[in-house]
């Protein structure tokens, strides 16, 4: 088994039953950060294998290394086929199903004798789980919509993956010269957090040799759909890649119809019938006149609007503020000055302090926050009070060797009384605090929304880190009374992160925009637990853009000093 891939797919399933079994949640938890990491490494897999080096991947440990090795070498796995063994009929195929636990899974096997999400999902529609003891009909729709999640979980791809491999097959179209003009469209070029299909629109005037042309790409298992100028197929890792050609004098109109949601063609479409105006022969009007535009700019020009940028054209009130002047001028990653949120080896992390300064001031960052984990998150081997003396001293001698200003900090976690890990006289020493949940311990959203709130009223409570707690496609976002403590935040006067992990990307635009209106500054950051992770910062910035954030209302694009003004304990 040599596709990280299916080895990634295999630990995952071990975390799951760890989990589901009622194992050590951190160590289920680390199962997954390492199917995880997996998945995003991009190096050579059989290298590291051979020459007993995949401690180098972020996240993977010397055991975990064995069991990747194992999985590598000989398809299987030990410990997953023992817990498969272990655990009652069925529990396997239902642990996929979130918030079922080996106690529910045994119920409903000996009172509906279900052994699959098939069977789970029939007994749901025709109203049976709800009579089982120890379950309801609350629990029921529960469970109902997690399989609905899960059936559509299968369909989409994180925005990093989908949007790595839009590029390599974007730059594979654009080696054909017959290819003028060529971009991704669709909801990868609005960076959505999760991608169904890579949309390219072409300019060309031979548009069978552009499709013959993707039949040759690397990727490409199957031709799903072809006609005169489009072309559907499955690439390697279930994504769908659509192509379409177009003549050179429709690209700008194409690409522009392509790139929006429905909603906003739509309503541009009104404005423009409005208007007497049409762009291109597949644009926003095919009766009218056509008119001649060189770029997207033009376009929202003539209808009498500030341009919108792609990550804002979903019609969630974008279209109104350009027509009045009100969009911000979105930041940029050029914006950013200072990266945040960084992991080292003190910690999870797999670089030294040397390395991530060298790798950031690499890329022309002025300062970086070295943010390891508090002593609470033991899993994620967090630094003891015995150990800071250390880290603080490396830190010092780094910087005589290095001109990146450093910062000296912690990701604080939020305890489950809303205090902060390290005792105050602790906290108080530190240049940057990033103060974050890791452990939920099962609060229902009264509880949670207390324990945030307990943690903001905290002096040190600075920046609220990786808020809600998310992983996409595989953990929901904690649930909080989010209104509430936004207001909280903003009369505190502390930031939120918009974290940069493609995993997380959390908070999630339409909670920055609620943030934003209360006027609560952000930082952007990387989460970076390895020099490889400083290029999340891309990710951030993407997420904050479909915030509308601007410039001045991120924190880490003010100079060193000025940042350490607005974040200092």
């Amino acid at each position: 088994m040599n596709d990280r891939f299916s080895i990634a797919a295999a630990l995952r399933e071990i975390g799951r039953l760890l989990q589901v079994k009622g194992d050590n949640p951190f160590k289920s938890r680390a199962y997954e950060r390492a199917a995880a990491a997996l998945e995003a490494f991009d190096g050579d897999l059989d290298v590291l294998v051979q020459n007993r080096r995949l401690t180098e991947i972020s996240a993977v440990g010397a055991g975990l290394a064995a069991a990747i090795e194992e999985l590598h070498r000989t398809g299987r796995s030990a410990v997953l086929e023992q817990l498969r063994q272990e655990l009652p009929p069925g529990v396997v195929e239902l642990s996929v199903v979130p918030g079922l636990s080996l106690k529910k899974i045994t119920t409903l096997h000996s009172a509906l004798r279900i052994e699959n999400v098939a069977d789970l999902k029939t007994a749901c529609e025709k109203g049976l789980v709800r009579n089982v003891k120890g379950f309801g009909k609350k629990a029921e729709t529960k469970i109902l919509e997690a399989i609905e999640k899960l059936e559509k979980r299968e369909e989409w791809t994180l925005l990093n993956h989908a949007l790595e491999e839009g590029e390599r097959l974007l730059q594979h179209l654009q080696t054909l010269p017959a290819v003028l003009q060529a971009d991704i469209a669709g909801s990868l070029r609005r960076r959505k957090e999760t991608i169904r299909r890579i949309q390219i629109v072409v300019a060309s005037k031979e548009p069978e040799a552009v499709l013959d042309h993707l039949s040759r790409y690397p990727a490409v298992l199957q031709s799903l759909e072809r006609s005169g100028r489009y072309c559907k197929a499955r690439l390697a890792r279930g994504l769908d890649a659509e192509i379409t050609v177009v003549s050179p004098d429709d690209y700008v109109a194409a690409l522009h119809n392509l790139t929006g949601s429905t909603k906003h063609i739509a309503k541009l479409g009104e404005l423009a019938r409005s208007k007497n105006i049409s762009f291109g022969s597949d644009s926003l009007r095919k009766n009218s006149p056509k008119v001649s535009v060189k770029d997207e700019e033009e376009i929202y020009r003539r209808l009498g609007m500030q341009y919108i940028p792609p990550e804002l054209r979903e019609d969630e009130g974008e279209i109104e503020a350009a027509l009045s002047g009100a969009l911000p001028i979105l930041v940029t990653p050029e914006d950013i000055q200072g990266m945040t949120h960084c992991h080292t080896v003190y910690s999870d992390g797999k670089n030294t302090i040397e390395e991530m300064a060298l790798a950031a001031e690499a890329i022309g960052m002025k300062y970086l926050t070295i943010t390891d984990h508090s002593p609470s998150a033991f899993y994620a081997r967090g630094v003891k009070t015995d150990r800071l003396k250390l880290q603080w001293e490396e830190i010092a001698r780094v910087q005589e060797k290095v001109s990146i200003r450093l910062l000296k900090g912690t990701e604080s976690d939020i305890l489950q009384d809303g205090s902060l890990d390290y005792p105050d006289p602790i906290l108080e020493q530190f240049d940057i605090i990033i103060a974050s949940i890791h452990v939920r311990a099962k609060m229902d959203i009264d509880q949670m929304t207390r324990r945030i709130l307990g943690a903001i009223k905290s002096p040190f409570f600075k920046i609220w880190g990786h808020p809600l707690g998310r992983l996409i496609l595989s953990r929901p976002p904690l649930e909080c009374h989010m209104e509430e403590i936004l207001d909280a935040v903003a009369e505190s006067a502390a930031a939120i992160e918009v974290n940069g992990d493609p995993r997380r990307l959390d908070l999630e635009p339409r909670w920055i925009r609620a943030a934003r209106q209360r006027r609560i500054k952000f930082i952007i950051s990387t989460d970076a637990h390895s020099t490889k992770n400083l290029a999340n910062l891309r990710y951030g910035v993407f997420m904050a853009r479909r915030g509308w954030l601007s410039r001045g209302e991120v924190l880490n694009t003010r100079n060193a000093d000025d940042f350490m003004k607005a974040v200092h304990p």
